[in-house]
């Protein structure tokens, strides 16, 4: 075989030569078709091929006889043995899952045609549409997906998914998801909005969960009495200390928060926002954040616009002609609670 790669003007004669002393060596076979389509032998190219499945049925030939029927523009044939091929997957199916893209790049057409239940190669089509930005096919495969994989592997990447649905604002695919996950109990998730108010739980690593920053000068940290944030007064003039992204039907509603503060005088800039995620623009603003005594404040605001996602943000905006603060904040609780 190696000799053959090294004399190719006597390939043929040299890989037939294995072939008779070897009738199970496969990758001649293969070696053997290729040579013969490349010499104008399509039929002997095909029966190499052939054989060389016959004697390994491993991935190899598989992906041999896929690549031949696409050149040779014989559909049918092709998603035959692409499917085949995916039956035997590979460690990296991408290039496969190329080739299905030139013949047909729809997404559910290559899924319906060739995938299986097989977590592993869902795994690697769903990375596949996500590199291709196709974001509104996800939804099937990601639940399939949720079907047949396990929480220990599939967990942090169906994650993933719903953060990309989000960011995308495919509401109601990343709600499906994340509610689904919630229902095989791969991930906690509470049935009111914010999920998570008390702030009792560590955070999930996905938007419809507390994102907590921390940066010079701001420090928080979740636990059983609330979200507590230090500000040292080093913090910058404009920071988020937690955000997470609700979603909201049209309709009238109200943010009812408790908390207290130690060291933080009214009017410094420590507030609760809802911003729209589609065009950035604040439809709600409590005042500013001060007691020091344990206090109940409502919020109240419209959705106008179709189920649409927001950010609830608690945030630092420093006021003009105040200093940076320095003090502590515990929030105790948060809400979102549908009025109309």
């Amino acid at each position: 075989m190696r000799l053959s790669q090294l004399e190719e003007e006597h390939a043929p004669v040299l890989l037939k030569a294995a072939l008779a002393l070897d009738p199970f060596n496969a990758q001649a076979n293969i070696e053997l078709g290729l040579g013969a389509e490349a010499a104008g032998d399509d039929l002997g190219a095909e029966r190499y091929l052939l054989a060389a499945f016959a004697i390994d049925r491993t991935y190899l030939p598989r992906w041999s006889l896929a690549n031949y029927y696409l050149r040779h523009d014989k559909p049918q044939q092709f998603w035959m043995w692409a499917r085949r091929a995916m039956e035997m997957p590979p460690q990296d199916a991408s290039p496969l899952f190329e080739l299905c893209w030139r013949v047909n790049p729809d997404p559910r057409w290559v899924s319906t045609a060739i995938l299986g239940d097989n977590p592993e190669v869902l795994h690697q089509y769903l990375d596949f549409l996500v590199k291709k930005d196709q974001t509104s096919s996800l939804a099937p495969l990601a639940a399939r997906l949720l079907r047949s994989g396990t929480a220990q592997t599939e967990r942090a990447f169906l994650l993933s998914i719903v953060d990309r649905m989000v960011v995308a604002n495919h509401a109601a695919d990343a709600l499906t998801l994340w509610h689904a996950m919630a229902g095989r109990r791969w991930v906690i998730a509470d049935s009111l909005l914010p999920n998570n108010g008390r702030f009792a739980r560590e955070p999930v690593a996905v938007r419809f969960d507390w994102s907590i920053a921390s940066t010079t000068g701001l420090h928080s940290w979740p636990g059983a009495a609330g979200l507590q944030t230090e500000l040292t007064g080093a913090q910058p003039e404009q920071c988020v200390i937690a955000e997470q992204t609700v979603p909201l039907q049209p309709g009238s509603y109200s943010l009812i928060y408790s908390y207290r503060t130690a060291g933080i005088p009214p009017g410094t800039g420590v507030r609760w926002q809802l911003i729209d995620a589609a065009s950035g623009v604040a439809v709600a603003q409590s005042p500013d954040l001060s007691s020091d005594t344990d206090k109940e404040e409502v919020l109240p605001f419209a959705v106008t616009t179709q189920q649409s996602l927001f950010y609830l943000r608690l945030c630092y905006e420093r006021n003009v002609g105040t200093p940076r603060v320095a003090g502590n904040l515990l929030m105790l609780s948060t809400r979102i609670q549908l009025l109309t």
